[in-house]
């Protein structure tokens, strides 16, 4: 007994690793695919439903999919009712699960074709196409999935040699309703506590089949097993911003609404899955004599596991056919459970789109890290007012204000650094393409230059300290020329932000931005020389001078960084 219990769960691992296996090579295969589509559609609840329903069906995993879309409500790439459609095509579409471990579990033996598909998995492996060892990664997930439910199903104690644990099974199924909600809660904790409702699913399935449970009893686990797959996104949520909460909170409340409702109606629902079962041509599931032993593979079996899936596909579709309408009210309920605080509002300089917890997609991943990059952007982009106004101050008290937050830019600077390159250390390479794995050392190069544009600002306000220490001033020249080299600092930063937010950089992008290079060398070194110049002839003081070449110098070292980020972007093409 203890063996077949370890065998299980060991069954129960390999069907967990398949599945994130094949998961995680469909979303290498068709990463940009999935972020085109979820970009494309989303403009309508509708077009919301079938997006969340087919990038679940892809990949496998309703929970992959709802973390997904938090993260992408937390970086703003979707709106709360965008995600509200997404998250109920999700749920649809994770009981296509339900439906080929129905069709392909049970009724025939796929583990004897899951041998031979690891043989072509291994060969695809070792091709020199990404593509191919993507595929290959899928064939193999997909046949440790089968060949873990296989070994899960022949682990499972044989009720005619041990028939106590029927005995003990029959126990919570003998308090009528009560019983159902006994099971809704069990299907509820077992999901919460393998984080997959898919298992659970394949749990439910095998203990059915085999006579454990009646099929009102594994109804209701099926129920439970839709509360307890909320939980993912709800922990993915926790440290997001609001919306990214309110989304998580969405897919509970559908959940919830969903249970609640098919509970209310339980015996009708039921009678009209045997009704459609039946009209399919099997026995119907609810008229099943389940105390009596049923063989594995046999017609009453069969019938049970199609209602099963049945009945979670249609609860799940009946549920999104109702709530579709009310999105718009959702959307105010979650609003209201989960409001903004003041501080929230106002911490702007802070990570922004990557602080939704770690992220099941990783493919997808790149698209939050993006997005941050382009505010880190902006935040350098803020300093530079204060760096003008540094320059321009008329006394030390005034400057003073503008040094101490020119040094507060750089400590933000490098903990926003750090914080996208943890991010992105965190996510786990095997599960990345290549072009991605691109895009992320693309992605450390401009976080690096973009730390060195911060520490440009605090540079500029130590020269201007050591000028004022030794009571020295620029002139009104000196200003002016200042001025107009940070006006093409100013115009270097749209072009650099522009090219970040670009989803394609072309050549006429980086020539804009090598145009703006050009400029601010061309000025640096005009300047630079009517300065020597002047310096030669003894026509300006000295060491005023020696300040002011020394600034020019580093705001023309800015323009060398954002050279060196939109370069960055070109070569990740």
């Amino acid at each position: 007994m203890f063996g077949q219990l370890l065998t299980l769960l060991g069954a129960l691992g390999m069907f967990l690793y398949g599945m994130n296996l094949m998961s995680s090579g469909l979303q290498k295969a068709a990463g940009n695919r999935l972020r085109n589509l979820l970009s494309a559609m989303t403009s309508s609840p509708i077009k919301g439903v079938l997006t969340g329903l087919g990038i679940t069906s892809i990949i496998q995993s309703s929970s992959a999919t709802t973390v997904m879309v938090v993260g992408f409500v937390n970086a703003t790439l979707l709106t709360i009712n965008q995600a509200i459609g997404v998250i109920m095509g999700a749920n649809i579409g994770t009981t296509v699960t339900a439906w080929l471990i129905s069709l392909l579990g049970f009724k025939t033996d796929i583990s004897v074709l899951a041998v031979p598909l690891m043989a072509i998995g291994f060969v695809l492996s070792i091709a020199k196409r990404e593509k191919y060892r993507n595929i290959s990664e899928f064939i193999i997930g997909f046949s440790l999935l089968f060949l873990g439910l296989s070994l899960m199903k022949s682990s499972v104690p044989d009720l005619r040699e041990t028939p106590e644990i029927l005995s003990f099974i029959q126990q919570w199924t003998g308090y009528g309703f009560g019983s159902v909600l006994i099971f809704l809660v069990f299907g509820t904790v077992l999901t919460l506590v393998l984080q997959s409702s898919s298992a659970t699913m394949a749990l439910t399935l095998i203990m059915m089949s085999l006579g454990w449970i009646p099929f009102d009893m594994a109804a209701a686990m099926v129920l439970g097993e839709n509360i307890g797959t909320t939980i993912t996104a709800n922990i993915a949520a926790a440290v997001g911003n609001p919306n990214a909460r309110r989304a998580a909170l969405a897919h509970t409340a559908f959940n919830v609404f969903g249970v609640i409702w098919a509970l209310i109606l339980y015996r009708p629902f039921l009678s009209f899955i045997g009704l459609i079962i039946t009209w399919l041509g099997y026995h119907n599931p609810t008229l099943i004599d389940y105390s009596a032993t049923i063989e594995a593979g046999s017609e009453q079996s069969v019938a049970a596991l199609y209602g099963i899936s049945m009945l979670h596909t249609l609860f799940n579709t009946i549920n999104t056919c109702i709530l579709i309408w009310f999105i718009p009210l959702i959307v105010k309920f979650v609003s209201w459970a989960i409001k903004t605080k003041p501080e929230e509002e106002e911490q702007t300089i802070r990570l922004k789109f990557i602080n939704a917890g770690p992220m099941s997609t990783a493919e997808l991943a790149i698209e939050e890290a993006k997005k941050e990059v382009v505010h880190f952007a902006q935040i350098c982009h803020n300093g530079l007012e204060y760096i003008r106004s540094a320059i321009n101050a008329k006394s030390e008290n005034d400057f003073e204000v503008y040094r101490k937050k020119l040094v507060k830019y750089e400590e933000i600077a490098d903990r926003i650094e750090y914080e996208i390159a943890a991010f992105l250390n965190a996510l786990p390479q095997e599960s990345l393409s290549d072009e991605t794995r691109r895009q992320i050392k693309a992605t450390y190069k401009i976080i690096g230059e973009l730390e060195s544009i911060g520490d440009s600002g605090e540079s500029i306000s130590r020269i201007i300290s050591r000028r004022n220490i030794h009571n020295k001033q620029f002139s009104a020249h000196h200003i002016e020329k200042i001025d107009s080299m940070l006006n093409l600092i100013d115009k270097a930063y749209i072009v650099m932000i522009e090219n970040l937010s670009a989803d394609h950089n072309g050549a006429e992008n980086i020539m804009h931005a090598m145009d703006c290079e050009i400029e601010i060398n061309n000025m640096r070194n005009e300047l630079r020389e009517e300065e020597i110049l002047k310096i030669e002839s003894s026509s300006t003081e000295y060491q005023s001078s020696v300040y002011y070449l020394d600034l020019i110098s580093e705001i023309e070292r800015m323009g060398d960084f954002m050279i060196n980020i939109s370069q960055a972007l070109q070569h990740n093409k």
